[in-house]
């Protein structure tokens, strides 16, 4: 049974997850976002939350959520190592986030995800995410997915 914990951004295991995900990343797309560009202290609560899961002592996942404004939160840097996946831990991490998400003003969650990452856009949208315009400037809209969902609805 897995277990979550908040963790700060800039923890070890927090850092070598993001590292993780930048190189699969990279592998998919010949390029990745530096871990780096997102400051630290926007996952600081209450406004923001980094949320680690472990199987054991083992840390197999992340996530984070911040509010971009007082009805959009996003979330950020999610994450499960391969071993891990399959097993339903994406989607306790995303439950788990969502769950954080509620707990603050915010009406909807958006995300980005690579378009060929299909594993995630596939999680997503059985979470009840839709596709939706880009909300980051300058996005590459064939390499990019933006997806939302409103806060409060259920999941298909």
């Amino acid at each position: 049974m897995p277990s979550v914990t908040a963790a700060p951004y800039n923890s070890s295991d927090a850092r070598r997850l993001a590292q993780a995900l930048r190189a699969e990343q990279l592998g998919l797309y010949g390029f990745a976002d530096d871990p780096d560009i997102t400051p630290a202290t926007d996952f600081d609560p209450p406004q923001g939350l980094f949320l680690i899961v472990r199987v054991g002592e083992e840390a197999v996942g992340c996530g984070g959520i911040r509010l971009l404004d007082e009805h959009t939160a996003e979330i950020k840097r999610m994450y499960v190592t391969d071993e891990a996946r399959q097993r339903g831990i994406g989607r306790y991490l995303l439950e788990h986030l969502e769950q954080h998400a509620l707990s603050r003003t915010a009406s909807r969650i958006v995300l980005e995800t690579g378009r060929r990452n299909t594993a995630a856009l596939a999680l997503y949208q059985r979470a009840g995410y839709r596709l939706c315009p880009s909300y980051v400037p300058g996005r590459d809209q064939d390499i990019n997915r933006a997806m939302t969902k409103p806060l409060g609805s259920s999941s298909p």
